[in-house]
């Protein structure tokens, strides 16, 4: 241990064990330095592949010490946390740090990435079966069949892992945006579904900010003032229950939408201008290309590629909303926009009330590939969209291709904290209750199974969403117990990716009555993990709101 402690990182290491401890070396000092957290291995398989074959043919290691090695590494990964403040323990409940190892995928000349590395990666991950790190596997249409079958039986073990990124979507998405094919097709995960060039990328990937979505349509119907705080957030364009038609309370949205993006944009250019001047990240910045060669950091533009997003929050409620005050108060006419409004402000409370949210819980959702309810969301989310491109970051000009901003749907858990500041919404959610996760549909409301599910996520403009398109779906391990049904879900993936292309996805294969008995004795489930968000946490360390979110998530059914 001595000898190899004194050899690298400042030599090059000479075997496989050597280039271990070299790698977590870099990963503990690198989030020393930094803000800690979302720093992440890359695609541990590619790079480390060369040491592990090395030794395995000149018999130096074996797999089975191979595999000690690893386990050893994910043992250290999840023993880095840090202080959060109460803001952010709220958004990233159960203490994640995001430390993302990617395996699979493609190489460069486009052939399939899987090796033995792969496979050990794995079963180490399964071995330890830890909520650090958290595994994605890179997904394409010529994948390795056995190694994909592998993935299925480590996700019935039941901690969340890994998740599936999707080469056929985010590839082509990158090479859209300015990154060259080659480094496009070298991509990984990072954090939870975000994706980068590992060692090209200029750290920051999504989340800065977060646009609570649900909470900005009511600041829109009620004259641009926040109905939770009061407080003005917006211009005023006018009262919900004065407007004529629905077309008209899309203007609205569309003008709020954008004031409000413009002010996000602000408030992370200053806190980006501050980091700049005052958290350089040197040693980050010498790892990274081309900082070195630029004589910047990376927060000054050194990177070759500067891409960021921030965060939307609660998409699902936002096209449940509009599809209810669309059908049920333009088109139907069962319920005036006053009704519709005072049941709001009363949070659904008097009998009436109550009746006009079943009315509004009845309505169709979004998450059963209804045309009309996707396509509202579309609609609304294009609004966002098409003003972020416009406002580049702070390192836009001055090196690194890009520069710019694009959506992103992570939201990590902050649909809990989220829904805690945020009222009565018109789908007939209560008051200060979760909103939906990433991009997925409010729970319980995908009524037609996984495939609808699946058809009504991809509707949405992935391509310009590259921040990540997070989908949580929730299965019962009896779901998996028969390779019938594993076959099944296999096709249902393959479908997902190559025909409809998805970007992603992850699955909690737990069943509703152990999460209860979860909640109700502890003492039981100590190394009960779950999924929570693009990240997986113990299940008794979460708060209760969460857990009570991962709950009421919908089992889907093969």
């Amino acid at each position: 241990m001595s000898r190899i402690c004194a050899r690298v990182p400042y030599e090059p290491a000479a075997s496989f064990r050597e280039a271990v401890q070299s790698v977590w070396f870099i990963q503990l000092i690198l989030q020393i330095e930094s803000n800690g957290h979302s720093l992440s291995y890359g695609r541990f398989d590619q790079y480390m592949y060369p040491y592990f074959i090395n030794d395995l043919k000149g018999e130096k290691i074996t797999k089975a010490q191979a595999l000690e090695l690893l386990t050893c590494l994910w043992i250290k990964t999840l023993t880095i946390n840090k202080v959060r403040s109460q803001a952010h323990t709220l958004s990233s409940a159960g203490s994640p740090m995001y430390q993302n190892v990617t395996i699979g995928g493609q190489t460069t000349d486009h052939k399939d990435a899987v090796n033995e590395l792969s496979f050990l990666v794995l079963q180490s991950v399964a071995q330890t079966r830890l909520t650090q790190p958290n595994l994605t596997v890179r997904y394409h249409a010529n994948l390795n069949k056995q190694f994909f079958d592998e993935c299925i039986e480590v996700m019935k073990l039941g901690f969340g892992m890994p998740a599936l990124n999707n080469d056929e979507i985010i590839i082509p998405s990158f090479i859209n945006w300015g990154v060259k094919e080659e480094d496009a097709y070298n991509y990984s995960a990072i954090g939870c579904v975000e994706t980068a060039v590992p060692g090209k990328w200029g750290y920051r990937c999504t989340g800065m900010s977060y646009v609570n979505f649900p909470r900005l349509l009511l600041c829109a119907m009620n004259n641009g003032v926040d109905l939770t705080s009061g407080k003005r957030f917006t211009k005023g364009y006018g009262y919900f229950t004065e407007w004529k038609d629905f077309d008209e309370l899309m203007e609205v949205w569309d003008k709020t939408v954008r004031e409000f993006t413009r002010y996000s944009v602000i408030v992370e250019n200053a806190i980006d201008k501050a980091s700049e001047r005052d958290v350089p990240d040197i040693l980050c910045s010498a790892l990274t290309d081309d900082c070195i060669g630029r004589g910047k950091t990376i927060k000054e533009g050194g990177a070759v590629y500067d891409f960021i997003s921030g965060l939307q929050v609660g998409i699902a409620n936002m096209a449940d909303s509009l599809e209810a005050i669309k059908k049920l108060v333009y088109d139907e006419k069962k319920i005036t926009p006053e009704q519709l409004w005072n049941a709001i402000l009363d949070d659904f409370q008097s009998e009436e009330n109550k009746r006009i949210q079943n009315l509004l819980i009845d309505a169709p959702k979004y998450g059963n590939d209804n045309d009309e309810v996707d396509q509202l969301v579309v609609r609304a989310y294009d609004s966002y969209l098409d003003e972020i491109k416009k406002y580049p970051n702070t390192r836009y000009a001055r090196g690194p291709i890009g520069g710019i901003r694009y959506g992103g749907t992570s939201s990590i858990s902050a649909n809990v904290g989220q829904g805690m500041g945020t009222m009565a919404t018109p789908d007939g959610r209560n008051a200060r209750e979760p909103l939906a996760e990433g991009c997925s549909p409010a729970h319980n409301a995908d009524k037609n199974g996984p495939t609808a599910v699946f058809k009504s996520v991809t509707k949405l403009p992935t391509e310009k969403i590259t921040g990540g398109v997070l989908l949580n779906q929730k299965m019962t391990p009896q779901m998996l117990s028969t390779e019938e049904n594993k076959q099944k879900l296999e096709m249902l993936l393959r479908a997902f990716f190559n025909r409809l292309h998805g970007y992603h996805v992850q699955y909690n294969i737990v069943s509703k009555e152990t999460l209860l008995d979860a909640q109700a004795h502890p003492e039981k489930h100590k190394d009960l993990i779950v999924r929570v968000a693009g990240y997986s946490a113990f299940f008794n360390v979460l708060s209760r709101k969460t857990q009570d979110d991962i709950i009421g998530r919908t089992e889907q059914s093969l």
